[in-house]
């Protein structure tokens, strides 16, 4: 069976991944069509990647922009990569949602506890599996695919081993998966199918039988050695994403609320499916389409401007359009701290450029003088105990979906500066987790829609 991965319309798309995924994935539960999960940050004591004791809010922030800069170094890499290159589906980054959530739940007849980094921009999840060439140490014991008896493995005919230039490809009639990353991090194993259950409570989960993931049995150069976590939770576009398998149940539909960063303990994310979404205000919900394109698979919109202090800027109407070199266009992504606005030269007009020169034209005006960082933004000013007058930002996206900035999301304050919250987008402007603070972020992949409205996480 000869299928293409490669370009799907919103309704090709949904087709093909119930082609791919209906016939053998089957639910139990009583409610088929919600399910919420809980995902911890990192900087939690309930994360298996607490690492902030010691801390500051700085330091923290500090990290979270290396993280933000090398994910930009590894999309501008692969950005530029085609169809017939092996690492052109390779989208999971290990340090993107993985520095930031993590996923719990069991699987296997055996009811073996795991732990993955949750990825919004990677697809396969996979795990490590006994038997074990070259697994890295994790705390948890490592999931025994000879234990369980709900395992088995994808077979060589399945559509997705068929497609050529995957990350799979048929070895001694074995569906294998190989994963190369950007800065050397590797796993391969088998394509296989399990059991998955989520917990809902301490009585309660909800089982996905036949769920195709990937049991690693080789896996190198990974960051998150010595934790409880041992794998990926994928949730792209891509037809082998739990985001696509679990579609059926969930109709392609998933949501988060982002709590403010700044809080020294922060709460956990709760990542809800399907009918578990809360109901958006229809007064204050923006909606804007996604923009589809060839061998991309991270959740694209059309951004047609931008306004600086409520003053809609004249870009050009190919200012953050996709191009034919798959460089250009604007994502959303809770894997990006900050949001990148793209600083490559478009018709002439370098919009990262234009907005810092307004920044500074603002600040200066106020008497605010210019100072550094050691996060190594750009845009940084001494703060005066007196001045509160502080810009923002509007994203006007197609639909009139205009998504305001509020100040206290559009800047990071110290205890005597303040920072511009915007990096260099080398790649594609994109608009990130720090900006999302406070929204209900509704990922409609089945009508094809992005939905926003403001929020109040705490309460989520």
């Amino acid at each position: 069976m000869s299928l293409s991965l490669l370009f799907l319309s919103s309704k090709l798309f949904s087709c093909l991944c119930l082609t791919l995924f209906q016939h053998h994935v089957t639910f139990s539960a009583s409610n088929p069509t919600g399910l919420t999960l809980r995902a911890v940050l990192d900087d939690s004591p309930n994360s298996p990647l607490y690492l902030i004791e010691n801390m500051t809010i700085a330091e923290r922030i500090e990290r979270f922009i290396q993280v933000t800069n090398a994910k930009d170094n590894y999309l501008n890499l692969n950005a530029r990569v085609g169809p017939d290159k092996s690492n052109s589906l390779s989208r999971v980054v290990m340090a993107r949602d993985g520095l930031f959530y993590s996923v719990w739940l069991l699987i296997g007849s055996q009811g073996q506890e795991v732990k993955l980094l949750m990825d919004t921009g990677g697809g396969l999840t996979w795990t490590q599996c006994q038997p074990c060439l070259n697994c890295f140490p994790q705390n948890l014991p490592i999931y025994d695919s000879r234990a369980s008896t709900t395992y088995s493995t994808l077979s060589c005919d399945h559509p997705l081993c068929q497609v050529e230039g995957s990350l799979y490809t048929c070895v001694d009639d074995l569906c294998i998966f190989v994963h190369n990353y950007h800065g050397g991090l590797y796993t391969t194993g088998v394509a296989s199918l399990e059991t998955f259950y989520f917990p809902m409570d301490p009585s309660t989960a909800l089982t996905f039988h036949n769920l195709v993931f990937g049991c690693s049995r080789d896996s190198r150069n990974v960051v998150f050695q010595d934790t409880e976590l041992s794998g990926i939770f994928g949730m792209n576009m891509m037809p082998d994403s739990l985001m696509s398998q679990l579609s059926s149940f969930t109709n392609f539909r998933f949501s988060y609320c982002l709590v403010p960063f700044p809080d020294l303990i922060p709460h956990t994310l709760v990542l809800r499916f399907g009918d578990d979404i809360p109901l958006l205000p229809p007064e204050r919900v923006k909606t804007t389409m996604f923009v589809h394109a060839p061998y991309l698979y991270n959740y694209y919109v059309n951004l047609v401007t931008i306004s600086f202090l409520n003053y809609r800027l004249g870009f050009p109407p190919s200012q953050f359009q996709l191009r034919e070199d798959g460089l250009g266009g604007c994502f959303v992504d809770s894997g990006y701290l900050l949001t990148a606005i793209e600083d490559n030269y478009v018709g002439g007009v370098n919009a990262y450029d234009v907005l810092m020169d307004l920044f500074t034209a603002y600040y200066e005006s106020n008497n605010l003088r210019r100072t550094t960082d050691p996060s190594g933004l750009d845009m940084c000013f001494e703060r005066p105990n007196d001045f509160n007058n502080f810009a923002n930002l509007t994203f006007h996206f197609d639909g009139e979906a205009d998504y305001f900035v509020p100040p206290q999301h559009l800047h990071i304050f110290q205890q005597v500066h303040f920072c511009v919250a915007i990096t260099r987008g080398r790649y594609a402007t994109v608009l990130g987790a720090w900006q999302q603070q406070n929204k209900r972020m509704l990922y409609d992949v089945g009508l094809g829609r992005l939905q926003f409205a403001d929020e109040n996480c705490a309460n989520d």
